[in-house]
């Protein structure tokens, strides 16, 4: 009887714990939309979703830039996104870890990134092949903003 009680204890602790951080993912998708509404804006009506919805794709495909760039090369990217920080919170986790953009930064290699980009767009409700059409996006909003040497140094890492 314990047995039983300890493992429905288990299961309603998961299903809130699911709950809360499905409710998390959409305020920071919230607050990225706030932070970096033209951004947003552009990737939202290239692929076709939600401005939520483009503000975790961006922060997917940021957490992917951030993993294979040098820290101050992703600085330079950083530093011509308005509310970075924000659309690397809106990403999906990757996986089965637990967290958002972190989760995504620990992958590798050149498959591995995109395969996790294309897995956030499918936790997002996108269909995987909208990372292709999503990344000129931001390497034109980058180098409208940056500069041509900071969308090449993102769109390097995003091949």
């Amino acid at each position: 009887m314990t047995r039983h009680l300890t493992l429905g204890l288990l299961c309603t602790a998961l299903v809130v714990l699911s709950a809360t951080m499905a409710h998390a993912q959409a305020g920071a998708a919230a607050a990225a939309v706030k932070a970096s509404p033209d951004l947003v804006s552009a990737l939202s009506k290239e692929i076709g979703s939600s401005p939520e919805q483009a503000a975790g794709a961006a922060g997917a495909l940021f957490g992917v830039a951030k993993s294979r760039l040098k820290p101050e090369e992703f600085s330079q990217v950083s530093a011509a996104v308005p509310g970075m920080a924000s659309l690397l919170n809106a990403a999906p986790a990757a996986g089965n870890a637990v967290g958002t953009a972190g989760a995504l930064s620990q992958l590798s290699g050149s498959a591995a990134g995109l395969a996790g980009a294309m897995s956030a767009f499918s936790k997002l409700g996108l269909k995987p092949e909208m990372v292709a059409k999503a990344i000129p996006i931001l390497t034109s909003f980058v180098g409208k903003s940056g500069g041509a040497g900071v969308a090449s140094l993102l769109a390097g890492v995003l091949k």
